[in-house]
């Protein structure tokens, strides 16, 4: 008797579940490239908000002639003074500030490396284009500089990363362990109730390692491990939650939330004023941009405006384990009622 022919034993061996599944990774490889040469490969600054103090017959000209500028980098507007200049950069209000030396051809440039290293390069070189042309110097003051060990100001997102790593791959290894969706509700409640001292215990090991181990991001040991167990839990419960949704596809599209789309576009290597306009607008939606952020301001910025930021991570928390007890109770009931008809 003839043994199967080799059209058969393909179909056999490779089924089109699996095919399936290799295409999906086909297509999260490409979407990774994509999504990350897209981000950085012509980083432009985009309405980089800087201050403007000159004299009051040159102020509104050249906040004007800033403004103006082909392709809008700059977003100026007028300071009444240097001190209040110097004040809100180092607020973290504005990135930066041009103080107009009311005699000579040098004037001053406030800047917050710890905004980012890449954003304030971007700024000063569009500032001393301008100054050039007018036949004037800057000289530059860094306000607010970055710590001796967060050498280009890349810890804070590193960091977030790892938080956020943990979370999605401990909710993806329960999945694969025990089922990607849970057998009823009070499973479910267990699976997302065992996150939280894995979240707790990740928090403090990071701002462990950042702070005291490694000296990369000092001072502030209890806020950092506290996003940080926050970030855990966004990426646990929104993972959960999605594998409850569609299955094991679940975990892949937990990879294009927050490793395809997530990291470039939340302003670690690139801050979010020199990424293009889909990153731009994406990127502190998600607690990938939320997280590096807030860490930013609360590390060098006096937590100004980090509240926000942390608010968007905790509703990403509360929402995933919402949806993910909603959708286990409805797949119980609907096994429930198959059994009984």
């Amino acid at each position: 008797m003839a043994g199967p022919s080799l059209t058969e034993e393909i179909r056999d061996a490779v089924a089109p579940r699996t095919v399936a599944l290799v295409l999906g990774v086909l297509l999260v490889q490409l979407a990774f490239i994509a999504s990350y040469v897209g981000a950085f490969h012509h980083p432009t600054p985009h309405q980089v908000h800087v201050g403007v103090v000159a004299p009051a017959g040159q102020v509104r000209q050249l906040t004007e002639q800033l403004n103006g500028i082909a392709g809008s980098p700059l977003a100026a507007e007028p300071v009444p003074d240097a001190a209040t200049a110097r004040a809100r950069v180092r607020s973290g209000d504005l990135v930066s500030a041009i103080v107009v030396a009311p005699s000579g051809t040098t004037d001053t440039m406030y800047v917050a490396t710890a905004r980012g290293a890449a954003l304030t390069t971007a700024v000063e070189q569009v500032a001393q284009q301008v100054a050039t042309r007018q036949q004037r110097s800057i000289a530059t003051t860094d306000l607010v500089p970055l710590q001796p060990g967060d050498a280009r100001g890349m810890s804070g997102f590193y960091l977030v990363i790892g938080w956020l790593v943990g979370g999605y791959l401990v909710a993806s290894l329960l999945g694969v362990a025990r089922g990607a969706r849970p057998a009823n509700p009070k499973r479910a409640a267990i699976r997302l109730g065992a996150m939280i001292p894995y979240a707790v215990v990740s928090g403090i090991g990071g701002a462990l390692v950042v702070d005291q181990l490694l000296g990369a991001l000092t001072g502030h040991f209890w806020a950092l491990a506290g996003v940080g167990t926050l970030l855990v839990l966004s990426s646990a419960t929104v993972t959960m939650a999605l594998q409850v949704l569609f299955g094991t596809i679940g975990i892949g599209l937990t990879v294009l939330l927050f490793v395809v789309l997530g990291n470039p576009s939340a302003g670690g290597a690139y801050q979010m004023e020199l990424l293009p306009a889909l990153w731009r607008g994406v990127g502190q939606a998600l607690p990938n941009g939320a997280g590096t952020t807030a860490l930013r301001e609360i590390v060098y910025f006096g937590g100004q405006g980090a509240g926000a930021h942390i608010l968007l991570i905790a509703l990403y928390a509360v929402a995933g384990a919402v949806v993910s007890l909603v959708a286990a109770r409805a797949l119980y009931r609907r096994r429930v009622d198959s059994v009984m008809l």
